[in-house]
């Protein structure tokens, strides 16, 4: 998805020169994925490096009304969906600040329906919706289908180094579209 706050609204300055993220629990139902924050780490991260995109960013984990609330807010969409992103679209950020992206919102009752419907793990899930969601702040779309070809492509390669199934081989996989 693109443009539109809450982004600044979640984030914090960092000095790091890798990519700064700030995970934010919104939603209690979150407490029980304690590994959730260290996960989303580790796929941000290793998504950042393998498009080369470095900056700060914010995760909130939250639940469906509130994605859903935003989804109606800033895409004209009626319904909770998975993963909402973000970007910060423009920013200037003077020499030496760290590049703001933007946020990432994920909804866990949508995340966690998805991942018992489609016979996968939470946690394998959550790195999906992690990396997408990332790669949308890093400037990925997939409203065209040559877009999508290139950000599922991009998404399963990452996915791999992380020893994360490809979702894209089973049947009925969408993420976001």
């Amino acid at each position: 998805m693109k443009s539109g706050p809450p982004a600044r609204a979640f984030t914090r300055r960092h000095s790091r020169r890798r990519s700064a993220i700030d995970i934010l629990v919104q939603s209690p139902l979150w407490e029980s994925k304690p590994e959730a924050r260290t996960v989303l780490r580790r796929a941000i991260r290793k998504a950042a490096s393998v498009v080369s995109k470095q900056g700060e960013l914010a995760v909130v984990l939250a639940d469906d009304s509130t994605v859903h609330a935003l989804n109606r807010t800033w895409r004209h969409k009626d319904a909770p969906t998975n993963v909402l992103s973000f970007p910060v679209e423009g920013a200037s950020e003077p020499h030496g600040t760290p590049h703001l992206l933007g946020d990432i919102v994920i909804a866990y009752e949508t995340a966690a329906r998805e991942a018992r419907t489609q016979g996968k793990s939470f946690v394998d899930h959550l790195v999906h919706l992690a990396v997408h969601g990332f790669l949308h702040l890093a400037g990925y779309d997939h409203v065209e289908d040559g877009e999508a070809e290139t950000m599922e492509c991009l998404e399963s390669t990452i996915l791999a180094e992380l020893a994360v199934p490809n979702p894209y081989a089973a049947p009925g996989v969408s993420v976001g579209r």
